[in-house]
C-alpha cells in the first residue's frame, strides 16, 4: 500500500500484501528527473529469495507495521543482511553501502500499535539509519 500511495499519490484500501510486484516510476526530485523499479516484497521468502532481491536493491525501505510486533522484529535482521550482502567484495560497489531507511506504518492505528514510536526510535539510533513513522 506504502508503494501504491507512493506512485499514485491515492491509498488504495483494497491491497493484497501477498502479491509481489514491480513498479516502474519516474519523479522530479530536487529539480531531476528520477527512474524507480522498486520491488514491493510479499514479505514471505525465504532466506536465498531474500538474498537476491537484496542484491538487485539500490537502496531500501525496511517497512514494519506498529500494529505487528513480529514485523519489527524483522528490521534488525534485514538490515544486517542488506549491509552484509552490500558490503561483500563480489559486489563492484563493494565498501559502498545502499541507502536504507526505517519505516513505521500504520500510524494511525494507535488503539491496536504493538510498537512504539520509542521503540522505532532506539533502533533506527542503534542501526544508525534514518527512521520515518506514517500512515
Amino acid at each position: 500500500a506504502l508503494t501504491v500511495r507512493f506512485i499514485t499519490r491515492r491509498f488504495i484500501g483494497d491491497y493484497d500484501p501477498t502479491l509481489e510486484m514491480i513498479y516502474r516510476h519516474m519523479a522530479v526530485i530536487d529539480g531531476e528527473v528520477v527512474h524507480f523499479e522498486i520491488l514491493d516484497t510479499a514479505g514471505q521468502e525465504d532466506s536465498l529469495q531474500i538474498e537476491e532481491k537484496i542484491k538487485w536493491g539500490d537502496g531500501f525501505a525496511v517497512v514494519y507495521s506498529v500494529t505487528d510486533r513480529c514485523s519489527f522484529d524483522e528490521v534488525m535482521r534485514l538490515c544486517f543482511l542488506i549491509n552484509h550482502i552490500h558490503s561483500s567484495p563480489k559486489r563492484s560497489s563493494a565498501g559502498e553501502q545502499p541507502p536504507v531507511v526505517i519505516v513505521g506504518n500504520k500510524k494511525d492505528l494507535q488503539f491496536d500499535r504493538m510498537v512504539s514510536t520509542e521503540d522505532g526510535e532506539n533502533l533506527s539510533k542503534a542501526l544508525k539509519l534514518p527512521f520515518y513513522e506514517i500512515s
